[in-house]
């Protein structure tokens, strides 16, 4: 996807003297915003978005605003769902994650460990919910 690696960015970088000419010279290798890298996914995977935000379980509305664009930062616990019901890997869902501008899952955090066990193992997100319940944490839409 991109043509230069990070390293050679951060060289360009530091030794160019004009910002405005870096963005411009190196506009394709920034990453696209949240909502067309979603939509990229969606293609990649041969998945539609209505029955994504369905499966996820979010507000209907909320769903739609994510992909569109209109909703720039979702929440972890608002993006996860999206991942599960894309039915993501987890260096997958690390990366969108990362994408998003959000904390990777971490399996020493107790919660993070169930939604790790729930992308390995393929749940939906109503059932990943309940086990969340049933350890006593939180759940991702409560």
């Amino acid at each position: 996807m991109h043509e230069k690696d990070t390293e050679e960015l951060f060289s360009e970088l530091k030794e160019d003297e004009d910002i405005h000419q870096f963005l411009a010279r190196n506009k394709k290798e920034f990453r696209l915003p949240l909502h067309e890298y979603l939509g990229q996914i969606l293609k990649d995977k041969k998945l539609e978005r209505h029955q994504v935000v369905k499966d996820s379980l979010l507000e209907r509305a909320y769903g739609y605003h994510i992909f569109s664009g209109a909703k720039k930062n979702p929440s972890r616990t608002k993006l996860l769902p999206i991942a599960l019901a894309m039915h993501l890997d987890l260096p997958e869902t690390q990366k969108l994650l990362r994408y998003a501008g959000l904390g990777m899952l971490y399996p020493r955090n107790p919660w993070d460990s169930v939604i790790i066990s729930a992308i390995q193992k393929g749940p939906s997100v109503k059932e990943t919910n309940t086990l969340l319940s049933q350890v006593g944490e939180k759940q991702m839409l409560g």
